[in-house]
């Protein structure tokens, strides 16, 4: 593992955002996107690390954990859906498939659990007992599993620039996915989420939650696109301890980025007025636990990168045929 020093060290120099010679560049709040010669896209990840709506710091190493852990996750289940990877010409970047975006956000929970306004566990606490179009019962605890994982889909943005809720049937009677492709949709991400369970039950984590997103491929087909079960898009709980504390009412270890929004909560800070500052440390800790993620679940020792990013970027695009510089 890098040491703490090292990570800190590495804090001036971590990949805030990129200024490519190519076509098109699109920013998100994590990826860069450039159009390539090819027809192909170029999406590089940097390390920005956001929560509430908002970039909160750039963390050393993070967006090359987010690239190669999608780019793997990608790999152990491309044979229940065809995803968008071509290549990965350096450790933040990939070159992918053009897709056109569908524009429903499709969240597999297994667990009733979340303290956001679209989460499971807020809404039932709020004494809703129909949530997403699904029935609930009476007496349910915070953080239990689900009978079954469920979909609960959400618009991109919507009208009011937040996700707004969907249920399974809105994504169809709205207009959003005619019934095939929501239909495929929704199998798809279903056995993925079981996949990504299986997976990282192994590596001693339980897969609580996950974002997927999904897109039309230039063939017709639906591709799974964007990233998977990272710590970005995903919650993870440390599976030894989720029993006992959940028998005493405790909520479970997280093992994923929700320390960083817990220690901002800490603070009163859950997205609204001046972000405050946090120390050097909780950004080396950031990093060491995505590095600690990506190695439990792959099962691969993490090699890192060179920095500052750039130059090694260049020097690789370069190489596998994507002119950058000179």
């Amino acid at each position: 593992m890098i040491s703490k020093e090292k990570l800190i060290q590495l804090l001036p120099n971590v990949l805030q955002e990129t200024n490519l010679p190519l076509p098109n560049k699109t920013s998100g709040k994590v990826r860069e996107w450039y159009d390539l010669p090819d027809g192909t896209r170029l999406i590089v990840t940097t390390d920005r690390l956001s929560a509430f709506d908002k970039i909160l710091a750039s963390v050393p190493y993070k967006g090359q954990v987010l690239n190669q852990l999608s780019a793997w996750w990608f790999e152990q289940t491309k044979d229940i859906i065809p995803n968008h990877i071509v290549s990965l010409p350096d450790p933040n970047a990939a070159v992918v498939k053009v897709a056109e975006p569908f524009l429903v956000e499709v969240i597999v929970r297994g667990y009733i659990t979340g303290v956001t306004s679209t989460a499971l566990w807020y809404r039932y606490s709020l004494g809703e007992r129909s949530i997403y179009g699904y029935g609930f019962p009476e007496g349910l605890q915070k953080n239990a599993a689900l009978p079954e994982p469920i979909i609960t889909p959400t618009t991109k943005g919507g009208a009011t620039g937040h996700d707004e809720r969907l249920t399974c049937a809105e994504v169809v009677e709205k207009g959003l996915l005619d019934k095939k492709t929501w239909d495929e949709i929704q199998t798809a991400a279903l056995a993925v989420f079981k996949r990504g369970q299986e997976i990282a039950n192994k590596a001693g984590m339980i897969l609580v939650d996950t974002k997927y997103e999904f897109g039309r491929a230039a063939d017709g087909s639906v591709v799974l696109i964007d990233e998977v079960h990272t710590p970005d898009s995903s919650r993870f709980w440390k599976a030894d301890s989720y029993e006992a504390r959940f028998s005493v009412g405790e909520d479970p270890e997280n093992f994923d980025k929700e320390f960083v929004r817990l220690a901002y909560a800490d603070k009163g800070y859950r997205g609204d007025g001046e972000i405050p500052s946090m120390p050097d440390e909780l950004w080396a800790a950031a990093s060491e636990r995505y590095i600690t993620i990506y190695e439990l679940l792959t099962g691969k020792t993490f090699e890192a990168g060179e920095y500052p990013v750039e130059e090694r970027l260049a020097k690789n695009l370069n190489k596998a045929g994507i002119q950058v510089a000179k």
